[in-house]
């Protein structure tokens, strides 16, 4: 493999909302728990089937898996999105095409992000309210997931 160019990336305008958005999704997320943890009943789901409806319960104190676990998946992909030169791409990349490459692909793990923290955010919710997922929880992810994956690479390839 040929050594990748090493390009630092200025933000744009709307980089840093997606950003700031993720990050206020995240303090939505963690707000939720805390403030709802007292008035929740001693049994929660904690696993949803495809059909989102709940197929295992465990203690109220399971809440807290789903804030840390999106914490922890928020800073892997902020942290991993200051190296874009380490990313899988569908084309070579050259000193030529770097700048748009580095740029669309991180462009793409923030709006990610925000779907991941999102999506969190959206599961904490429904478990507090005690109330199913519902069908379209599934195909919702999957769409937020992959949409922004498959733009991306349209793009990479387009180039």
């Amino acid at each position: 493999m040929n050594a990748r160019p090493k390009i630092a990336l200025e933000l744009s305008q709307t980089d840093k909302i997606i950003e700031i958005s993720s990050f206020l999704v995240l303090a939505i997320l963690w707000i939720l728990v805390v403030y709802n943890y007292a008035g929740l009943p001693a049994t929660i789901p904690t696993h949803y089937n495809a059909l989102g409806e709940a197929d295992r319960f465990g203690n109220k104190d399971n809440i807290f898996s789903l804030p840390i676990i999106a914490t922890v998946l928020f800073a892997g992909m902020t942290f991993l999105n200051r190296f874009p030169h380490i990313f899988n791409y569908p084309t070579n990349i050259t000193t030529e095409n770097a700048l748009e490459q580095y740029t669309n692909a991180t462009k793409m793990m923030r709006v990610v992000k925000l779907a991941v923290v999102f999506i969190f955010t959206l599961m904490t919710f429904k478990t507090i309210q005690a109330s199913t997922l519902g069908v379209w929880f599934l195909p919702l992810v999957l769409m937020l997931i992959f949409i922004p994956l498959f733009f991306q690479v349209k793009a990479s390839k387009l180039k």
